[in-house]
């Protein structure tokens, strides 16, 4: 079957069966949907009544274990862009085209199939005559389970917060939004880090601009629980409106996050306000990361992920020759510059590695040696006379030397270095 763009999915299970059931019901649903995939939970529900209601899941523990579990299991279906919903009452930010139950659904499969378009309509103001497909589960249909009791439910405020990169928004972000919608009662804070508090994270220079993650972040939110009021604001500091903002009443973290949530607390102190319960996720654990990657599900690995990949392709300019080609390989140390580099070399590629040309202009007898030592002083040097890196890149990056001169040794390095690269390119045809 051709894949859907965007699909609803209906699990009707109990919430204490779906941690075991949440991978073959999502790998059966990725065979139809090749976009969004919502997810509607609603324990119990007989979609073949006469006239299925949407009802919201209770707000328990349990559900955050299916939670939990079904964003797990979406982890392994690269790609899938699951959004579990916490409560009807709005049309989708993307139409589904499709709707899915479990075969084993109770019921005829007729009156099932006219059971989902029902809900659908009822609950995401779905257009009737939407195709019904009814999946069969790989390994064949579960065993006979009992109801789970919810349990205690989830404690609520009125108004929480949370805070994150939200960098390609993955699965384990959507169990932390998820738990914070189930804990707000009225408004979810999103702090959305940018500016300075990116600058170690890795491979900075991929991750999404601002405005691009704060759009998706809130997309998400309000196809998940639209009934909430979403502040999505950026972050620039550690702390944010978190320490400032007096009608806050929980901070929702994770285990890596939870000493910053104290540290917000003893701000608010210092502000003369009540400190917030901290309510700690769980970090997920990634099945699918490789051996140089962490663990748990993290954007950090993602953006490793794609190195080597075409982000966008090449600018078309009439005005440039066909050849040679010209690419230029940047970023930050560890970023996988040598590694792309030898994978075009193999592809045929003629390889001009910088560094080494850069090196190779201030050794002794180098173009720019007399020019560097006379500017920088002899205690540059080492006992065999070539320069020490480290000693001169602390008096050009320091505050050793003036800004006229340091433009005045760039000016001459980048000239020497050009020269270099042409003669080496040359040499070499």
């Amino acid at each position: 079957m051709a894949p859907f763009a965007c699909g609803l999915l209906v699990l009707t299970a109990p919430l204490g069966a779906l941690p075991r059931r949440a991978a073959a019901a999502l790998a059966a649903a990725a065979g139809v949907v090749a976009g969004p995939l919502y997810v509607h939970l609603q324990p119990g529900l007989r979609l073949a009544a006469p006239d299925p209601r949407p009802a919201a899941p209770p707000a328990c523990p349990a559900l955050l274990r299916a939670l939990a579990a079904l964003y797990a299991a979406a982890a392994a279906q690269r790609g899938l862009d699951l959004r579990v919903l916490l409560g009807p009452g709005r049309r989708l930010a993307r139409r589904p085209r499709v709707l899915l139950a479990a075969a084993e659904a109770p019921g005829p499969p007729g009156p099932v199939r006219l059971g989902l378009q029902r809900l659908a309509a009822a609950a995401y103001g779905c257009p009737p005559g939407l195709p019904a497909v009814l999946l069969e589960e790989a390994g064949g249909g579960p065993e006979e389970e009992p109801e789970e009791e919810p349990g205690a439910a989830l404690p609520d405020f009125a108004d929480v917060a949370v805070g994150g990169t939200f960098d390609r928004l993955h699965g384990a972000h959507r169990l932390l939004l998820s738990a914070c919608c189930l804990l707000a009662r009225r408004r979810l804070l999103a702090g959305v880090a940018d500016g300075d508090l990116l600058r170690h994270k890795v491979l900075m220079e991929l991750i999404e601009p601002y405005e691009l993650r704060a759009a998706k972040l809130r997309e998400f939110l309000e196809d998940v629980k639209p009934s909430l009021h979403y502040d999505i604001v950026p972050l620039v500091d550690p702390y944010g409106p978190s320490v400032t903002d007096p009608d806050l009443q929980c901070l929702v973290v994770s285990e890596e996050t939870r000493r910053g949530g104290e540290a917000v607390n003893k701000k608010r102190l210092e502000n003369g306000l009540p400190e917030l319960a901290l309510y700690e996720i769980l970090l997920m654990k990634d099945p699918e990361h490789s051996q140089n990657e962490e663990e748990k599900i993290s954007s950090s690995s993602l953006r490793q992920r794609l190195l080597g990949t075409l982000l966008r392709p090449p600018r078309q300019d009439p005005a440039l020759p066909s050849h040679p080609y010209v690419i230029g390989l940047t970023g930050g140390t560890g970023s996988g510059k040598t590694s792309i580099a030898k994978l075009l070399g193999h592809l045929g590629a003629f390889l001009i590695d910088a560094d080494k040309l850069g090196h190779a202009v201030y050794v002794p007898g180098g173009p720019a040696y007399e020019q560097v030592v006379a500017a920088f002083g002899a205690e540059i040097l080492d006992e065999d006379g070539t320069i020490n890196r480290k000693v001169l890149g602390a008096k050009v990056f320091g505050n050793q030397v003036r800004a006229a001169q340091r433009l005045s040794i760039f000016n001459l390095m980048s000239s020497e270095l050009s020269i270099c690269a042409e003669d080496f390119y040359f040499s070499a045809l």
